[in-house]
């Protein structure tokens, strides 16, 4: 099978947070004395992109890019103006789509009032918002650094800039969260009018502070009511479910994150950035990824030494990958798209897909890969099926 060049979208890893939440296994950094070196950070995520574009020349192939991602750490805590260099600059390195959604991840504790108007003067069109929950308790024993007024505030002062495309992030199965507070966040953050909604459970990742000290969360089953009752609670808000932790209004589902989904392909520029691209013309997949430390990448200056690591992915791990993403969607994928996303023949995974049918796992249709009701309970089991 051949091997497409999917969509490109571009990701802008900054590192740098007022406070490190405990259960944050990302790559950011707390600020700690002097200000963070924002400028020359931004000097060096273009020095980062000119050195991919020579590497990957061929794969881009000119695609255009359909989407920006500014993610973190916290990017709000870089002025417009420096957000808008960066953008300019990429402009003049990159094609970009018409009209393709540029995100910006946002602490509602760190943007002043006025800010926004700066970040959609700069091209920011789309803003997500890390709300987690409008539980002031909630919040502290997350270790957030904004209260639930402050949040509301800012997504009011957000739209008021003239922001209509706005997510919000919430948490459910916190610290001893019952249902009835689960729903409340739920019914909260709609009340906002956001276009669009992630509702994540939390987890205990490794290296946290809530793994070393875990606080006393929800059990499975408590968990699972909650995710049914908030599903639920957003439908009838006029929020569609269309992947595990995604909501959205009609036509306002993320670009960006749907490329994810659909193994599309992305740059990633920027300290720990990942990067994923697709060569049509020697039928590789590659990942790259760039040093995770924001002073060791700063110091390697574009260099070879600001990346972490590179490497081919073999066919024998793309069924895989592709269903860690894929499975995901709740309307599913066209089985063809796997052929073209991967270069594999349906036939590589045909076992697979017979052991999760004959589970109840997918649905009985081989042109259309997709779960079940009870495939998306089990989805781990059912992505696991394609381990080779």
């Amino acid at each position: 099978m051949a091997l497409n060049a999917p969509p490109l979208s571009l990701y802008v890893h900054m590192p740098w947070c007022v406070k490190k939440c405990p259960y944050c296994d990302f790559n950011s950094h707390g600020v700690r004395g002097e200000a963070p070196p924002y400028e020359r950070y931004v000097e060096l995520l273009l020095a980062d992109l000119d050195a991919d574009l020579v590497d990957f020349a061929q794969a881009l192939d000119a695609r255009p890019v359909r989407s920006v991602f500014f993610g973190g750490g916290t990017p709000s805590l870089f002025a417009p103006d420096l957000i808008a260099r960066f953008l300019d600059g990429a402009r003049t390195r990159l094609p970009f789509a018409d009209g393709a959604e540029i995100t910006l991840e946002t602490n509602p504790g760190t943007v002043e009032h006025g800010r926004f108007d700066g970040y959609l003067g700069a091209g920011v069109n789309r803003l997500s918002f890390g709300i987690q929950s409008f539980d002031d308790d909630k919040l502290r024993r997350l270790g957030r650094i904004h209260s639930a007024a402050e949040a509301e505030a800012a997504v009011k002062s957000a739209q008021d800039a003239g922001y209509d495309n706005i997510n919000l992030d919430l948490m459910y199965a916190l610290p001893e969260q019952t249902l009835d507070g689960a729903l409340a966040d739920v019914t909260r953050a709609a009340a906002l009018g956001p276009t669009h909604i992630s509702h994540y459970q939390l987890t205990l990742e490794p290296n946290t502070a809530f793994a070393a000290n875990p606080p006393p969360l929800p059990d499975d089953d408590h968990a699972w009511a909650m995710q049914e009752a908030c599903e639920q609670a957003l439908a009838a808000a006029g929020y569609g479910q269309y992947e595990v932790s995604a909501y959205a209004r009609p036509d306002r589902r993320c670009v960006h994150n749907l490329n994810y989904w659909q193994f599309g392909d992305y740059l990633g520029i920027g300290a720990g950035a990942h990067g994923k691209l697709s060569d049509a013309e020697s039928g590789t997949v590659r990942r790259r990824w760039k040093t995770r430390h924001p002073r060791a990448w700063m110091d390697a200056a574009g260099g070879p030494a600001r990346i972490g690591g590179d490497n081919a992915v073999e066919p024998a791990e793309l069924p895989f990958e592709y269903m860690l993403n894929a499975l995901r969607l709740i309307d599913g994928t066209p089985m063809a798209e796997f052929e073209a996303r991967t270069g594999l023949a349906v036939e590589r995974i045909a076992p697979a897909l017979t052991r999760c049918r004959q589970r109840g796992w997918l649905v009985e249709d081989p042109a259309w890969l997709r779960t079940t009701p009870l495939g998306q309970r089990f989805l781990n089991d059912v992505i696991a099926a394609f381990l080779d």
